[in-house]
């Protein structure tokens, strides 16, 4: 039983959560508004559609070195989450997938739950690869069939103006898998294009794409004009505050993700990510050439830079929350109702993390 401010998809009530065999059983309280009490926050845990690694191990390890990532970011509030791998030579890739298949039908103890896989890459563009190895290649339908064969792909980053990947959108979206334009040199009307064929996302809106100028509006000018969902990672260095702010009033569901690597929980020194040897320093990872490569960032913490950035905390919620499983179609996570997954996480009036559940699994508690 938890008692407190329970943040619900109608509002916020004071009251009491209970749940019994992983699921929420009882949701009982009174409308209320927190600011009138001095008890704890109560929200859906999170959910991370864009997780690389963390807690030194990196999705492209495969195997044990998911839940070793499972149990780093379920410390830090992340309930479900989706590995994330990189671009990289078929049969390699092809393996980790396949990997990533088998992890994700059970769920490591004391870990977030993996709901499936992010193939972020290798349809790309070349020429905006970011912190990707440089092994893109188009998009073939028999490869993509094999992958969705082999592991629950949940998610798939492309750029939509390399020759074929419009058909390619289309097979995917047909099996509902949810396609995002990302890593792209793309022209407004190329994006355009992928959303009347059934695109829905952009992945960490800002990095990675064409950017938006008043006589070309590009990839971010695209999201801005059309978009229902988003990704953002707001680690306040990815992406300027006052950008977050723009695509906040202009992206109804934008929602955040970490693009966490390896160096996510670790002392600064070098790790991995993917086939490549990053630096953390400094709250950042890079490339030896000074690129970004993916974040350090928590769900936690990216929950207190949003609210410090004045964005109420029900909000806040929601685009670490409810959004991300709206987008996946999921209607028994990333909200607090009857018989939903007790997902939850607490926290202190002071925004520290005090305790996470996964699916009625205490995980942490902190004193």
């Amino acid at each position: 039983m938890l008692n407190g401010n329970i943040l619900t998809p109608d509002g916020w009530i004071h009251g009491a959560l209970q749940f019994e065999n992983g699921r929420i059983t009882v949701l009982d309280g009174a409308r209320v508004d927190p600011s009138t009490n001095d008890s704890c926050y109560i929200l859906p845990g999170f959910i991370d559609l864009h997780v690389h690694g963390g807690g030194g191990a990196d999705v492209m390890e495969g195997g044990r070195a998911i839940e070793t990532i499972a149990r780093t970011h379920a410390r830090h509030g992340t309930t479900s989450l989706l590995a994330t791998t990189m671009t990289a030579p078929r049969a390699e890739l092809m393996a980790v997938v396949a990997e990533l298949g088998d992890v994700t039908r059970c769920r490591t103890p004391g870990g977030s739950r993996v709901l499936g896989v992010h193939l972020e890459g290798p349809y790309i563009n070349p020429g905006k690869l970011g912190a990707q190895p440089d092994a893109a290649v188009s998009a073939a339908l028999d490869e993509v069939l094999k992958y969705l064969s082999i592991a629950p792909i949940r998610v798939v980053t492309l750029a939509p103006e390399i020759a074929g990947h419009m058909e390619i959108i289309s097979e995917m979206a047909a099996r509902g898998v949810r396609v995002q334009l990302g890593h792209s040199l793309a022209t407004y009307d190329d994006a355009v294009a992928a959303l009347k064929h059934g695109a829905c996302g952009f992945t960490h809106l800002f990095n990675a794409m064409s950017p938006m100028h008043h006589r070309n509006p590009g990839l971010v000018g695209a999201a801005f004009a059309h978009a229902e969902f988003a990704e953002i990672i707001p680690d306040l260095l990815h992406v300027h505050p006052g950008a977050i702010r723009a695509a906040l009033r202009a992206i109804p569901r934008l929602y955040v993700v970490t693009d966490s690597t390896s160096a996510t929980g670790m002392p600064d020194g070098e790790y991995r990510l993917g086939s490549q040897q990053v630096t953390k320093c400094l709250g950042g990872v890079r490339l030896s050439d000074g690129t970004l490569a993916g974040s350090t960032l928590t769900m936690d913490d990216a929950l207190r830079n949003l609210v410090s950035l004045g964005l109420p905390l029900a909000d806040v919620s929601d685009r670490m929350s409810r959004h991300a499983a709206d987008y996946l179609g999921l209607e028994d996570r990333g909200r607090l109702v009857r018989g939903a997954w007790a997902d939850v996480v607490v926290f202190e009036r002071d925004l520290t993390l005090a305790a996470t559940y996964v699916e009625g699994e205490q995980i942490v508690e902190y004193a």
